[in-house]
């Protein structure tokens, strides 16, 4: 196939592509968008946060801070 054809085929698709204008269901829009609205803040719940206790890196940071903190003192 020639260049010409070619280009005149991704044209004709490209012509088709940017007008084509699909039926929007704007009520099953609505819904969907209307549903995260209504969640909960507490729906979030930590399964891991009693089986595993505070992260060693919290006491670590800590204590870096201390000590920077009696450096520049």
């Amino acid at each position: 196939m020639g260049r010409g054809r070619q280009k005149a085929k991704h044209t004709k698709v490209a012509r088709e592509l940017k007008y084509f204008s699909p039926e929007t269901n704007y009520g099953a829009l609505e819904r969907e968008l209307s549903a995260g609205q209504h969640s909960d803040e507490n729906s979030y719940v930590d399964r891991w946060a009693d089986q595993y206790g505070d992260d060693q890196y919290d006491e670590d940071d800590e204590l870096e801070a201390q000590q920077d903190h009696n450096k520049s003192a």
